[in-house]
């Protein structure tokens, strides 16, 4: 492995205050998923009562509360981005550097800044974040196998549901790359970006043997939240007995959702963060990983494009590839 989990908890704990403003966060939004859903479910309950079939109509009933709730959440991405996993990445990255970081509520306040340095708008994050995701899923569905560091015959189909966990615990890829945008302080967050994919693809099998461990840590824990919260939640639905079944999964699992959020996916991103400063430390981009990029993935060359539309917006000149990251070595 090349994350020290210890290190790791440690980070979690000197960026306490993000790690309970991000509990705070998700947690209001697990709220509102338990709240709407059951409103939905009481409602349909009572529709049903006058039809005689009150357990079908509740059920669809907390399905469209879901549903309704889903949709806020959808809306709230941007914001949830540059506000909280963004300002959490800025102070982890200043504490890999060695650098000193205020408490409290400051803690928040200095990480906002931070990114608003780097990303002016949310808009603008958001579209590089979202960019960055789709040439992801291009290269990891044509690179990213457990057979390429296990070469065993006949377990194919084992393979298929390793991977399936591994790449779950890819998802916070994308904002490793936005950790390196932070770290190099560049002007251009599309070349910078660029820069990060390449850096990656040319270390893809390292971040795979990381992930393969990863995964067990992540689902690990989200699945012991899971089973310590069904019986409550059981108890708390059982108000309606026709549908407490299903609601207590719906709700349980959205509570899992909402704590691995907040909490285990921290843990995550920061081990994928150790990974990729230490795999790439004094590391160019290889042209070679340049064109196979370019090669599966058309979305790759847009990087190329918005970066040269950024320079023209803001006057400056193209740069070849990063600034060198300024402070020392990440922890």
């Amino acid at each position: 492995m090349d994350f020290k989990i210890g290190q790791v908890i440690g980070l979690m704990v000197k960026t306490m205050p993000f790690l309970v403003f991000r509990f705070m966060i998700y947690f209001a939004i697990t709220l509102a998923y338990i709240l709407l859903t059951g409103i939905g479910a009481g409602i349909g309950y009572g529709i049903g009562m006058i039809g005689g079939e009150p357990g079908a109509f509740s059920f669809f009933g907390g399905l469209i509360g879901f549903g309704i709730m889903s949709a806020i959440a959808y809306l709230l991405r941007e914001y949830l981005l540059y506000m909280v996993k963004a300002g959490h990445i800025a102070v982890l990255v200043e504490l890999m550097d060695g650098n000193e970081i205020p408490g409290g509520r400051g803690q928040i306040d200095h990480a906002q800044k931070v990114v608003r340095e780097r990303f002016a708008e949310s808009s603008v994050l958001f579209g590089v974040d979202q960019l960055i995701k789709v040439v992801l899923r291009a290269f990891n569905r044509m690179f990213f196998t457990v057979t390429s560091f296990i070469p065993i015959p006949g377990i194919r189909n084992v393979a298929k549901f390793i991977n399936t966990v591994i790449n779950l615990s890819l998802t916070y890829l994308d904002e490793v790359i936005l950790a390196h945008n932070i770290r190099t302080q560049s002007d251009n967050p599309w070349r910078s970006s660029r820069t990060a994919l390449i850096l990656y693809a040319q270390n893809y099998k390292a971040f795979l043997k990381n992930a393969f461990f990863l995964a067990f840590i992540i689902w690990g824990l989200t699945f012991l939240v899971f089973l310590l919260i069904l019986a409550p939640i059981g108890l708390l639905v059982s108000v309606i007995p026709a549908v407490a079944g299903p609601l207590t999964l719906i709700i349980a699992l959205v509570f899992a959702w909402g704590v691995k959020q907040s909490v285990i996916e921290p843990i995550g991103m920061t081990a994928l963060m150790q990974v990729f400063f230490k795999v790439t430390e004094g590391q160019e981009p290889n042209p070679e990983w340049e064109n196979k990029l370019e090669s599966v993935s058309k979305k790759f060359g847009t990087f190329k494009d918005k970066a040269m539309e950024w320079d023209q917006e803001k006057g400056s000149s193209p740069a070849p590839a990063d600034e060198p990251p300024q402070g020392g070595s990440p922890a």
